[in-house]
């Protein structure tokens, strides 16, 4: 049973309200995957705060119609297209992807739109290579220990070098 009118504006304005929150979008062709496969997918793409969308490509196409930043998407819109929408963390939505790509072997990313620019197939893989969130987040908190516990050694430093002085001056003086 097709999908009905009202059902069709209801899913153009999920899109729209999806698109919205999004910081970036990627394509990808899902053709031979199976229900339980896409399951697995949306999961593993849930705990990077990413998901993934399907729908046909008309219905795409006029969820970002109107919207400038997504415009770019309309060229990778062809056959079986699903749409991964990232929010913040999106190195780790990629590679999420990448690691079900990997095991399924059955997928292959399109492209992507990132702050209203196209990226092809490398340049939407290379975001894989970024550092998650968490990783930046325990680099600057590594970052910001060694500094403190550099002052701390220094501060403690100065007033026993202090001492020593004077204990030198007063043992030379004996």
């Amino acid at each position: 049973m097709g999908r009905t009118l009202a059902n069709k504006k209801e899913l153009v304005v999920e899109l729209k309200g999806l698109l919205d929150e999004s910081e970036s979008a990627f394509v990808i062709d899902y053709k031979g995957l199976s229900v339980s496969e896409i399951s697995d997918l949306r999961g593993r793409l849930r705990d990077s705060g990413a998901v993934c969308k399907i729908s046909k490509n008309t219905l795409l196409k006029r969820a970002i119609d109107g919207q400038e930043q997504w415009q770019e998407l309309e060229s990778l819109l062809t056959g079986t297209s699903a749409i991964l929408l990232t929010k913040e963390d999106i190195g780790s939505a990629v590679k999420a992807y990448k690691k079900f790509q990997k095991d399924t072997k059955k997928t292959e990313l399109r492209g992507g739109v990132l702050e209203g620019k196209l990226l092809g197939q490398k340049e939407a893989e290379a975001l894989a290579d970024l550092p998650t969130k968490d990783e930046l987040y325990a680099k600057i908190a590594v970052g910001i220990n060694a500094v403190a516990t550099k002052l701390a050694l220094g501060i403690k430093e100065v007033p026993a070098s202090i001492g020593r002085g004077i204990k030198a001056y007063a043992d030379k003086g004996e």
